[in-house]
């Protein structure tokens, strides 16, 4: 639905997240509505990064389609005020951008391709503090949805970030599509202000201008739904330089997603990547925070859940 927002100044064109009940919420004016949409979402009541909040988080397990990788986790990762962007794509055009081995999903025949900003705090290896000049950036993905024989996930056409020196450790690390860029995140009332602009040498341009807000509450997707396709995934792929296949797991608790609305002022990531993004509008959804453990990546030889 595309319409003039009454929280937001002018008469531009406003995104409002597809759903029941988008219509009502949007025209919700209240003071004190407003503001229990807006407030930031509580994850848990102290800050994850180590002891008992840590074994909580490793031990709510029970939403995950597999149980958690038996090796020890590696990172860790704080995602703020996250935005999933989503459009359907034709199956065939995203198929021909994919490694061998790796099957698209579709959600009643349909695939998906998202545009994803966020910023990530308390980046850091699993026994050492968070850094301030490392721990802290933007960052930005372009990303779609496989599966690696039983084992669904995501694969990333795209990842920008504002720090050269994650950019580097990530590429040689798991290598998977990074690129530097200028970035930059600001809320203001409640609304966030995203811009980047890729400055890889030798990668293709890409940038992202635009402005984003929750619109209703946070509430976890239910299984069977499109909102649980799109970001209920714990693990990722990638291809090594040699075109082995790599995959990587993630966990997290259950997304706490919000219907959000958002006005693009630029928007060629897909592009960039071979894409093109449908003039229909985006299904969008907001996560304030949330915290997240990563493992190291292997060669994904089989269809087997992770031990």
């Amino acid at each position: 639905m595309i319409l003039t927002s009454p929280w937001m100044p002018g008469s531009g064109k406003v995104l409002v997240g597809s759903g029941e009940g988008s219509r009502t919420l949007i025209g919700v004016r209240s003071r004190s509505a407003v503001r229990a949409i807006l407030a930031p979402v509580t994850i848990s009541p102290e800050t994850v990064t180590r002891g008992a909040d840590m074994r909580e988080l490793l031990a709510t397990t029970e939403h995950r389609p597999w149980p958690l990788p038996g090796s020890p986790w590696v990172m860790f990762q704080r995602w703020h005020e996250l935005l999933f962007a989503h459009w359907p794509v034709a199956a065939e055009e995203v198929q021909r951008l994919l490694p061998p081995g790796l099957e698209l999903e579709l959600f009643e025949g349909q695939a998906w391709v998202g545009v994803v900003p966020f910023r990530m705090t308390q980046v850091r290896l699993r026994g050492t503090p968070a850094l301030p000049w490392l721990s802290a950036f933007e960052e930005l993905n372009v990303r779609t949805y496989v599966r690696h024989g039983e084992l669904p996930g995501v694969w990333f056409f795209s990842l920008d970030a504002r720090n050269p020196l994650a950019v580097r450790i990530a590429r040689s690390w798991f290598h998977l599509p990074y690129f530097r860029a200028r970035m930059r995140l600001e809320e203001r009332a409640g609304e966030v202000h995203y811009r980047s602009e890729r400055r890889h040498a030798g990668a293709p341009p890409a940038e992202l201008r635009m402005s984003y807000a929750p619109i209703a509450p946070p509430e976890r997707s239910r299984p069977g739904t499109l909102e649980h396709f799109l970001t209920e995934r714990y693990r990722l792929y990638a291809s090594d330089p040699q075109g082995a296949l790599l995959a990587g797991d993630i966990h997290h608790r259950p997304w706490p997603l919000q219907r959000a609305r958002a006005r693009f002022e630029l928007n060629t990531m897909a592009e960039a990547s071979g894409i093109r993004l449908p003039a229909s509008e985006p299904r969008l959804h907001f996560a304030r925070e949330l915290d997240v453990l990563i493992w190291p990546p292997r060669v994904s030889a089989s269809s087997a859940a992770p031990r």
